[in-house]
């Protein structure tokens, strides 16, 4: 299972049961509603850093391999290059 499917169950419960605790207390429906909202928007805004800070580390290291991948085919280029340059070089 991977980190990000754990992350979302635990956030989904942690909402689930903070939305269940708000509507059992003992309080007018509109507080309780305005509650719910005030957690819902909690929830969703830990959820977007959340996302905002999976999708920088993702990009992150997309850059990083695409780095390697431009030094190791300029590498191999230089290589190619160079055995050419010695296979034209050697003797008959």
């Amino acid at each position: 299972m991977s980190a990000g499917k754990i992350l979302l169950g635990v956030l989904a419960g942690i909402a689930a049961g903070a939305t269940l605790g708000i509507l059992f207390a003992p309080a007018k429906g509109s507080k309780t509603r305005k509650k719910i909202i005030e957690k819902g928007d909690e929830y969703a805004d830990g959820l977007n850093e959340h996302i905002h800070n999976l999708a920088n580390t993702v990009n992150d290291k997309i850059e990083h391999l695409k780095e390697d991948a431009m030094k190791m085919a300029e590498m191999w280029k230089t290589q190619a290059k160079e055995a050419k340059t010695n296979s034209n070089n050697a003797p008959d």
